[in-house]
């Protein structure tokens, strides 16, 4: 049994390895894609059902991306932002966001970023996010650890910083408008308070600058699906904690922090 287990646990591995390298290649064909209209005065912005801004940009680059996977690996299901659930019958799901900060992307703000996410049975096991205007990724597989690449450097490991007090800390969110949204504006507010800077250096990057040491935590008080997903393993092999405000390593809890694991239990009792 054991050398069966052993066995399964071998060919999962290669499975995801394979799936985590052909992400990074077709992310960054796509990124090439979306950076093509950044800063574009010609860019259209349209707006979805719940008035949340959509342009050609994120609708073309999640067509590419899902178009490369379904050719590649036709039995993995697919969820993305923009063009819904494809289902699959290997066990492989692929989450995407092609653009995370439309808002940003949209008044030519470099802070948005591209994700894309991996599940095996329900398991966030995978995870990509590219920063392209500012050209570097932050990737991750479960057991192989973090990576950070700047432009054409070689990678490095993706590490969170070791910030033992919110008095030294720095604090990121996205929006004042979610805090608002679930009546948590003073919260918002007392966080700001305790930590030793607060910036809305938010989506994605805010997420992506606590993997990478660059800031301590950051709270999001709304969070989909397919702004999670990515984000677990990367955070998680970072070495910090990826969680709702429940606590749980969850990509549908609606909402999300990452922190370092020095900070989780003071940021919790805040929360709850």
């Amino acid at each position: 049994m054991d050398t069966n287990a052993n066995q399964q646990r071998s060919i999962q591995e290669r499975s995801i390895q394979e799936r985590l390298n052909f992400g990074l290649d077709v992310s960054a064909q796509a990124e090439a894609i979306v950076m093509k209209y950044f800063l574009n005065d010609n860019l259209k912005v349209m707006l979805k059902g719940d008035q949340s801004p959509v342009t050609v940009a994120d609708r073309g680059a999640e067509e590419f991306l899902r178009g490369k996977i379904a050719q590649e690996f036709p039995d993995d299901a697919i969820m993305g932002e923009e063009f819904g659930a494809k289902d699959g019958t290997s066990g492989f799901r692929w989450i995407l966001d092609p653009i995370d900060g439309t808002k940003s992307f949209i008044h030519g703000v470099p802070l948005f970023g591209m994700l894309v996410g991996l599940q095996f049975e329900g398991e966030c096991v995978a995870g990509i996010c590219r920063i392209p205007a500012t050209n570097e990724v932050v990737y991750a597989h479960r057991g192989g650890g973090a990576w950070w690449q700047r432009g054409e450097s070689e990678p490095v490991p993706a590490k969170v910083s070791d910030t033992s007090e919110l008095s030294e800390s720095l604090f990121l969110f996205t929006a004042v408008e979610g805090w608002q949204e679930i009546d948590q504006f003073e919260l918002l507010g007392e966080f700001s308070a305790k930590c030793r800077l607060s910036r809305s250096w938010g989506d994605c990057y805010g997420h992506i600058l606590v993997a990478t040491g660059r800031a301590d935590l950051m709270v999001d008080p709304l969070l989909a699906e397919w702004d999670a997903a990515a984000l677990i393993p990367i955070v998680e092999e970072a070495g910090g904690v990826f969680m709702d405000w429940k606590g749980e390593s969850t990509a549908l809890g609606g909402n999300g922090i990452s922190v370092n694991p020095h900070l989780k239990e003071a940021v919790l009792a805040m929360i709850q």
